[in-house]
């Protein structure tokens, strides 16, 4: 099938959180809410000033809040039947084929052609940040299956984080948008689940401006804080440079 060509990411909201979420979102990414879409306005996209969108949003009937990825390729059902050969799912084919990763991880293979990274966002103050990365939270019996079919779907080589093996990167090519974290969770079982990460180049004041977005502070760690969004979501403002 050849690697995907792009990666957008899933806001999944239940129905009661999807209008805070969802504007929490495009407050701290600073892109507008495109009209809603779908047979019940169920979905939308965050549409960055320059650039392809990678960032979109979709109303849930219930639930708790979610993410999942959409691998864009140019064959889905081509690469539906790979990924089932690496030990993935198929759920739904709707034109775009939904599946499951072997821990449970909810994602898609989808054609809509995108092809320019958004620049990051700079603030009033100077500073500037994107949303650049989805991490992979797993479970510890999983996570040694879910990094191999992960290389093995994405072709991108896995890159371990020798000052840490509770993560593990993939190489991501330049062109597209959302780099791939794998974490190892202290959990020993369960789903895959995600959470997104910023990158940041000056982290506090970027938590200060999320928590007067309306964002929870959860935990400070040495590189990166960990909050909670309106919706009910945790995720992560880094120190990475949000120019890479």
């Amino acid at each position: 099938m050849g690697s995907p060509f792009w990666i957008s990411a899933f806001l999944d909201l239940p129905w009661s959180s999807y209008e805070s979420g969802v504007m929490f979102w495009s407050e701290v990414t600073g892109y507008r809410v495109s009209a809603p879409r779908g047979a019940r306005n169920e979905f939308a996209t965050l549409v960055p000033a320059t650039g392809d969108s990678h960032l979109r949003a979709q109303r849930l009937g219930d639930g708790a809040a979610g993410l999942h990825l959409d691998l864009h390729v140019s064959d889905a059902r081509a690469a539906a039947g790979v990924a089932e050969a690496l030990g993935a799912t198929t759920v739904a084919d709707h034109g775009y084929v939904v599946l499951r990763s072997p821990g449970g991880f909810v994602f898609c293979f989808v054609e809509h052609p995108c092809s320019g990274r958004a620049a990051p966002a700079v603030w009033p103050d100077g500073t500037a940040s994107v949303v650049d990365q989805v991490c992979l939270d797993i479970p510890a019996s999983a996570y040694d299956r879910e990094c191999a079919f992960w290389e093995a779907l994405t072709g991108w080589p896995l890159d371990p984080l020798p000052e840490d093996d509770e993560f593990t990167a993939l190489e991501r090519p330049g062109s597209i948008p959302l780099r791939l974290l794998l974490q190892r969770l202290g959990e020993r079982s369960g789903e895959v689940r995600a959470h997104f990460d910023l990158a940041s180049d000056d982290r506090a004041a970027e938590v200060r401006r999320h928590a007067g977005l309306g964002a929870q502070l959860l935990a400070e760690h040495p590189g990166w804080t960990v909050l909670r969004d309106p919706a009910g979501s945790s995720y992560c403002i880094t120190d990475r440079s949000p120019a890479r």
